[in-house]
């Protein structure tokens, strides 16, 4: 028989890991990888060891407190959906006005972090990243507009600038670059995912490209950005004096296989294709942030 003390240990990790879940780790930690990867870009070779800790502590911060504010804001949304019907807040596990606060003070925490260990120019953008991704995505482009995903993009590529800026103290034409690769990879990405779940969007009412288009148009649109994301990353490694060979032979075949994942979508839009674009779009983006590192040292 569980004793009170067996069963308020249990309670307690319980709500733990729903207040861990408000985050949504695995989202962050492609962010953090994107965030270091600028930071080593920024700082032209191995970033000092308190960049790299303010980055991944304050970016961590950062992105769990724009999710946090997210999942308080969607609890309705989520529980008309299979893939998030179970977070903490859908399921009443949290308040929304718990997971508001828990989310602000994550920000709070990300400014000062990044501000005492860095600089103001991360620290603001840490903040921007949330903005973006809360005040604007969340709120006002999820549920008015097929091109959400789009513009909501600029969100998910601020992180690499808050690493550029926490290395470099400024940003440059490099920083930008990465933040244009990210905002052009958004949109395969996400609306590779759209049409694996678009029966979920169209039970909660929100106008994501799939549901009101239909897939083969969509599948055109992911081609038409696969290809001007491909032009850019490879644009990239010839304008940058930081990245070299490593980099442009990477980033080739990199570019290669994602446009051979899109014309197979173009050609088979259906769900199976689609997932098998969504989770090289994810390799593709990680690999994509190994070689900016790792040319960054060696070039």
């Amino acid at each position: 028989m569980a004793t009170n003390e067996t069963v308020e240990r249990n309670s307690a990790l319980t709500l733990m890991g729903d207040f861990i879940a408000l985050t949504k780790p695995r989202v962050m930690s492609l962010l953090l990888l994107s965030a270091i990867a600028g930071s080593f870009l920024g700082a032209g070779s191995m970033p000092t060891l308190e960049v790299i800790i303010a980055v991944l502590v304050g970016g961590a911060l950062a992105s769990g407190g724009a999710a946090s504010l997210n999942m308080a804001y969607e609890s309705e949304l989520d529980r008309k959906m299979g893939r998030t019907k179970n977070r903490p807040v859908a399921e009443d596990r949290i308040s929304p006005i718990t997971a508001v606060i828990f989310g602000l003070l994550l920000n709070i925490g990300a400014f000062l972090v990044l501000v005492v260990m860095t600089n103001v120019l991360a620290a603001a953008l840490a903040i921007v990243g949330t903005v973006l991704y809360f005040g604007i995505y969340t709120v006002i482009l999820k549920r008015t507009t097929t091109q959400n995903i789009v513009l909501g993009g600029a969100a998910g590529a601020v992180p690499p600038l808050v690493g550029y800026a926490a290395a470099a103290g400024s940003l440059d034409l490099a920083a930008w670059y990465l933040f244009i690769i990210i905002f052009f990879w958004t949109p395969p990405h996400f609306w590779a995912l759209a049409i694996m779940i678009k029966d979920d969007y169209a039970r909660a009412d929100i106008p994501m490209l799939p549901v009101v288009r239909g897939v083969k148009h969509t599948s055109i649109q992911i081609m038409l950005y696969t290809v001007i994301l491909s032009a850019v990353t490879i644009l990239f490694g010839i304008v940058s004096d930081a990245l070299g060979l490593m980099y442009m032979i990477g980033v080739a075949v990199l570019c290669v296989a994602f446009f051979w994942y899109a014309f197979k979508l173009t050609k088979e839009p259906d769900r199976p294709a689609a997932v098998r674009l969504y989770k090289y779009s994810l390799l593709f983006l990680a690999l994509f942030f190994v070689l900016v590192m790792v040319d960054s040292v060696v070039a």
